[in-house]
């Protein structure tokens, strides 16, 4: 059996990815491109994000998108993420699930909503960092936390 999970690059590009049953944590590994830890934060209790465990240090690109994901779900500016992440589905002892069909919507939705406001940018630039960081927010919470 198969798991499904998302792929959620820098450039905002969102794969998805056939993880196995067993063994999933070392195909997730190949897909952030390291064999050195991988960091599983939690933002939406049924979700795990995969994230590279040296990706700052070493010099990674941002990850604009599953930050905005995790920080919408979390529902506040968080800390920065850095290079690809993959997001999976949680069990409620933790373990790493199938991704449901919402909260895959929910990376899609993040991911796109990035592209449009960081085209948006370049003609109508943000006021500072700290105006792009909440412009940013609210746009992609709008889209995956209902009422708001």
């Amino acid at each position: 059996m198969r798991l499904r999970a998302l792929r959620i690059a820098t450039d905002t590009t969102v794969t998805e990815v056939d993880l196995p049953e067993t063994g999933a944590l070392l195909a997730i590994r190949d897909h952030i491109g390291t064999t050195d830890a991988v960091d599983q934060g939690i933002y939406h209790r049924l979700a795990l994000l995969h994230v590279h465990g040296a990706g700052r240090a070493i010099g990674l690109e941002q990850n604009l998108a599953a930050w905005a994901l995790a920080s919408a779900w979390r529902g506040t500016v968080l800390y920065p993420i850095h290079g690809p992440v993959v997001v999976t589905g949680r069990t409620r002892d933790g373990e790493v699930a199938a991704l449901e069909d919402g909260l895959a919507r929910h990376v899609h939705t993040t991911a796109q909503t990035v592209r449009e406001t960081l085209g948006e940018w370049r003609s109508r630039p943000p006021a500072s960092s700290e105006a792009a960081l909440h412009e940013l927010l609210a746009n992609v919470t709008r889209g995956v936390v209902p009422g708001r």
